[in-house]
């Protein structure tokens, strides 16, 4: 941490002072038509740009060339960036995003990690650098501070370097040092770091995402968590997990929860354990003071944290992406809303890539299902111009809305379409469903029943009688495959007792019955086991109302291997209490004469049973 008493730039500076110069006598040094690279976020050097922008006669055709900045430029009141140059960006935060709708800065769309090769073969030239450091240490060693990313490389690519020394950047530890020698020229500045507060997410569909990106990280887990406001909310959700690990390219204040309840302890991670790795820090001075010559914290360059093979080295590596559209094939954007350029790729198709190879991995993106207004589905049957493709749908396997989850890696076109429209918002889902049958993704046989939310609230694990434990959830149409798996494990025995009459197969409309229902009269739970990437159907049970006497139909189906271990009750007690919740008197059920499985499961419910035998079937009544 700082001491009270901060040492001034010029005392530190001394062995080194006929390198110091004001911020004029440095940036005077800058030669017509070169590029320069600023330094990234919240270590942008702020007294080196804004001396360069209000010199009387500034150099000629420059060009300033950055990853991001945080306040590095003033802008009037409109939010105008007042700059007097041409600027080449690799994203598109607040500072820029106005300038480069109108056209005055160019955005590169382009992998931060591969940024560094470029600057090495000048094919984004760097002729002069400009960044902000920490005091030096007795060796002559300053630290890059909150902002390593791509500086090391701008470093060795420039001609010429110029660095603001300040007492307020924090010493960062790891691959963060950099030797006065290889300084041209230090500026004393005496500032405080720029700050970027997190503000907590109030809406109430970015907090369901949340919790429901919560739901599926484990202990243990290695995370790396875009600079989205939803996937940072996802981390106020998970401070009663052990042991996590993270890797990531930025962090930001959203991760002082964690460290304060000693979530994170990086003992499981595979590489760099016990260490927080990490490039850049975008937060306040409280997380400042946390990094400053920390241990815990390895800052490293944004090409070595990036690596697609260290990231897929790690254990259990969740990578959190936030989207901004995706189509119904599971094409993604990432970089624009409605035609205009909005933050940038970063690095996050390593990550996707490196968790989906990492052992017990979960490359996720989140997206609210609507845009802010609701006006619009931010799932679309297609992404229109304006919208570009910068994630494949081949490196697309989680995708969450406040609607529920789905993983699409390994699925068909049909199977993506289904999914993804049961993640829409309601009121976009028979609109979304009619173009996925134009376009063929969905066969014109297929219906779509359900319009409602998806309720996550009616998810529960259940420990059966033998410890093994299943998840009851409401069925979803993209259930399909996983019924028609269940039934085919069925005995002969189990589908006749079922179905009263030998089936052999069962037909899509047979399918659909039994998991794409509207939630009105037809209601349909399903029992999985396994994770939700590799989730198995093992039970299945529904019920039908008969509006006449306002009384259910019921039916179930559970595999073999999980038969006579409490899942038939659990699946009974289950719809029960979601059919009591709607006002229903009670179910019926017709079992034949040998079903004692079924008929000893009415036995034993709670409610009233009433029984009728024919010569056929019994006819079993259960008043709640």
């Amino acid at each position: 941490m700082f001491s009270k008493k901060i040492p001034t730039p010029h005392a530190a500076l001394k062995p080194w002072s006929d390198k110091v110069l004001t911020a004029e006598q440095a940036v005077a040094l800058i030669r017509n038509g070169e590029h320069v690279f600023v330094g990234s976020g919240c270590a942008a050097p702020r007294s080196l740009v804004q001396t360069l922008e209000s010199m009387d006669v500034p150099p000629a055709d420059i060009e300033l060339l950055h990853f991001m900045t945080v306040k590095a430029f003033d802008h009037d009141d409109q939010g105008h960036c007042l700059t007097r140059f041409r600027h080449r960006t690799f994203f598109v935060g607040v500072d820029m995003r106005q300038a480069v709708s109108e056209g005055r800065i160019e955005y590169v769309p382009m992998s931060i990690a591969r940024v560094p090769e470029m600057m090495a073969l000048r094919r984004i030239p760097v002729d002069v650098a400009l960044i902000q450091v920490s005091l030096p240490d007795a060796f002559g060693y300053v630290s890059l501070g909150v902002s390593v990313d791509i500086i090391p490389a701008a470093l060795a690519a420039a001609r010429l370097v110029i660095a603001e020394v300040n007492p307020h950047m924090p010493r960062s530890m790891g691959d963060s040092t950099v030797h006065i020698s290889r300084i041209h020229h230090l500026v004393p500045v005496q500032t405080a770091v720029a700050e970027l507060d997190r503000v907590p997410a109030q809406a109430e569909n970015v907090q369901r995402i949340a919790r429901y990106i919560a739901s599926i990280i484990d202990d243990g887990s290695t995370l790396q968590v875009g600079l989205g406001y939803v996937a940072h909310e996802a981390l106020q959700y998970i401070t009663d997990r052990k042991d996590l690990g993270l890797h990531c390219d930025v962090i930001t204040d959203a991760i002082l929860p964690l460290l304060e309840k000693g979530c994170i302890t990086g003992a499981h991670k595979s590489t760099h354990p016990f260490k927080i790795v990490t490039s850049l820090a975008l937060g306040s001075r409280r997380l400042y003071d946390m990094i400053d010559r920390n241990p815990l914290f390895d800052f490293q360059p944004m090409d070595a944290v990036c690596n697609p093979i260290t990231i897929a080295a790690q254990h259990k590596m969740v990578s959190i992406a936030q989207a901004y559209a995706i189509d119904l094939t599971g094409q993604v954007c990432v970089d624009q809303v409605g035609g205009e350029f909005y933050s940038g790729l970063g690095a996050q198709g390593e990550f996707l890539r490196g968790a989906s190879r990492s052992v017990g991995g979960k490359p996720i993106l989140c997206l609210t299902s609507t845009s802010s207004d609701g006006l619009s589905s931010r799932i679309r049957a297609s992404l229109p111009a304006g919208e570009a493709a910068t994630i494949a749908r081949t490196d697309v396997h989680y995708v969450v809305t406040e609607h529920g989850i789905a993983y699409l890696f390994g699925k068909s076109i049909r199977e993506r379409a289904t999914a993804l429209i049961e993640l829409a918002h309601p009121q976009f889902r028979a609109e979304l469903f009619a173009q996925a049958q134009a376009f063929g993704y969905i066969p014109k046989g297929q219906t779509l029943q359900n319009l409602h939310a998806y309720p996550v609230e009616e998810e529960q694990n259940v420990t059966l009688k033998d410890g093994r434990t299943v998840m009851l959830r409401p069925a979803l149409s993209s259930d399909a495959q996983g019924i028609r798996d269940l039934f085919h494990h069925l005995s002969e025995a189990d589908v006749y007792t079922r179905f009263f009459h030998h089936v052999r197969s069962l037909s899509d409309a047979e399918v659909e019955r039994l998991c794409n229902v509207n939630y009105e009269n037809e209601v349909a739970f399903v029992a999985t086991t396994g994770s939700r990437e590799d989730a198995k159907i093992v039970g299945q049970a529904c019920y039908f109302i008969d509006p006449s006497t306002n009384l259910a139909d019921t039916a179930y189906m559970v595999h073999p291997e999980w038969q006579a271990n409490g899942l038939g009750t659990a699946l009974q007690s289950c719809i029960g209490r979601h059919a009591q919740r709607r006002g229903v008197r009670g179910f019926v059920t017709d079992v034949l004469h040998g079903n004692t499985r079924m008929l000893r499961l009415a036995h034993h419910s709670s409610h009233t049973v009433q029984v009728e035998k024919s010569a056929d079937a019994v006819h079993i009544t259960q008043l709640f």
